[in-house]
């Protein structure tokens, strides 16, 4: 007898950070550590912070276990790791000034996958900016004002208010800033290039963090190019669907937005399977007959068994698949 399939809900793994707050309380719900808690790795299987799967037949299962152990899941994919994290992000302070390496620097240097990501941003307080890319127009011009401390000069600052999407390659310089809640769609890595941190002191260890500058030198598009994203809104009943971006313009994953307001049948895209997370409101999620009651803060993996489902309620959830691999 076979077991029973049902979506992986999965209970997040929380990350205390230097620029962390407590809004992931006060504003999901979540049972947070005590302290600055910057990150909640909510669909996660990554080794520095598994989420967990707590229903079904493979309830209790650490995500990265449950990807090696049970690929029929995936719909037995070729990747040794589960490609994305999804992430919601708490900037009571600036995070540093960084960048991520691509696949093959961070495979050479790293030993794992290199990092594009994209933001939903949550909340942004009145006068929010970003850091987003930067000005220097040669790698030795780059080089120069980095080792000179030349931020001012050197980096591009972009508004940004509750709504917006932004599409973060690999290469790319960029920082949120305080004030700033985003859902963050990511290849599955952790490798973070720092190339300032406002001389900040960590409280725990006394000293400064450490900074990555010639790796970031090494790793910066230059010069820097704003993407162009294809975002397209397409009204189904009185629900609203809005595709943020997909291959080829990214080829590491699709992210959408699901404003559901009535019934809406669903299905996988490009994908064996579909992340999802609820951002805001309450609904019904029905898959092979049976319901799920969904709330805001919640996220599941639909897995490749589950071919198609509805979700009935009135709810804002982002969804994501990951791209096809070669």
């Amino acid at each position: 007898m076979s077991m029973a399939i049902e979506p992986l809900f999965l209970h997040p793994y929380f990350q205390p950070k230097i620029w962390g707050g407590r809004k992931l309380a006060s504003e999901f719900g979540y049972k947070i550590p005590d302290g600055k808690i910057g990150e909640c790795w909510a669909i996660s299987a990554h080794p520095h912070g598994p989420s967990r799967v707590i229903n079904g037949p493979l309830a209790g299962l650490a995500l990265d276990d449950a990807y090696k152990l049970h690929p029929e899941y995936f719909g037995d994919p070729s990747e040794k790791v589960f490609p994305l994290l999804t992430k919601i992000l708490d900037a009571e302070a600036s995070l540093s000034v960084q960048v991520h390496p691509d696949d093959a620097y961070a495979e050479e240097h790293e030993h794992e996958l290199g990092k594009t990501e994209c933001w939903y941003v949550i909340q942004a307080d009145p006068g929010s900016y970003l850091i987003y890319g930067h000005h220097a127009q040669t790698r030795q011009e780059l080089a120069d004002m980095i080792h000179a401390g030349e931020w001012d000069k050197l980096l591009r600052k972009v508004p940004v208010k509750t709504g917006d999407f932004i599409f973060v390659p690999s290469g790319t310089i960029h920082a949120l800033n305080k004030g700033i809640m985003v859902l963050e769609t990511q290849q599955s890595s952790d490798t973070t290039y720092r190339l300032y941190d406002y001389d900040r002191v960590d409280a725990k260890t006394g000293k400064k963090r450490d900074l990555h500058l010639q790796q970031s030198i090494d790793v910066t598009n230059v010069p820097h190019h704003d993407p162009k994203l294809d975002i397209q809104t397409e009204q189904r009943g009185a629900s609203t669907f809005t595709t943020y971006v997909q291959p080829p313009i990214s080829p590491f994953f699709s992210v959408w937005q699901w404003r559901i307001k009535d019934k809406q049948a669903l299905h996988h895209v490009s994908a064996p399977y579909t992340l999802v997370s609820v951002l805001a409101g309450d609904g019904t999620l029905t898959a092979d007959g049976d319901p799920y009651e969904l709330h805001k803060g919640m996220h599941f993996i639909i897995p490749a068994q589950i071919k198609d489902w509805t979700v009935d309620g009135d709810m804002q959830i982002i969804a994501s698949e990951p791209g096809q691999q070669e």
